[in-house]
């Protein structure tokens, strides 16, 4: 179970940090330069669906694993910030 969980959250993490990248990287220049403002309804869709996502698996992967809220905060501040998940990722593997 715990083993399964911890792919899972490197999974969605990697989905989330990948979508957000595209959402600013991507999408948004689309929609103010190239005037496509569909590829951020697309994209940001998928963003935020992923994003609530990486939050609630890693409230699981708080109860589950018994991180402390310290570390749970650093979850939830990467999922904000471009590359956040891929750092919080090694972040888990050097405490490990």
């Amino acid at each position: 179970m715990k083993q399964s969980l911890n792919k899972i959250f490197y999974a969605v993490g990697l989905a989330e940090a990948i979508s957000f990248i595209v959402l600013l990287g991507i999408a948004m220049p689309l929609k103010y330069m190239a005037g496509m403002p569909k590829a951020v309804s697309i994209v940001g869709m998928a963003h935020g669906v992923l994003f609530v996502g990486y939050l609630a698996v890693a409230y699981l992967c708080k109860e589950t694993f018994h991180w402390s809220m310290r570390t749970f905060v650093l979850a939830c501040v990467a999922s904000v910030v471009p590359f956040g998940p891929f750092w919080f990722h090694k972040h888990l593997q050097s405490k490990a």
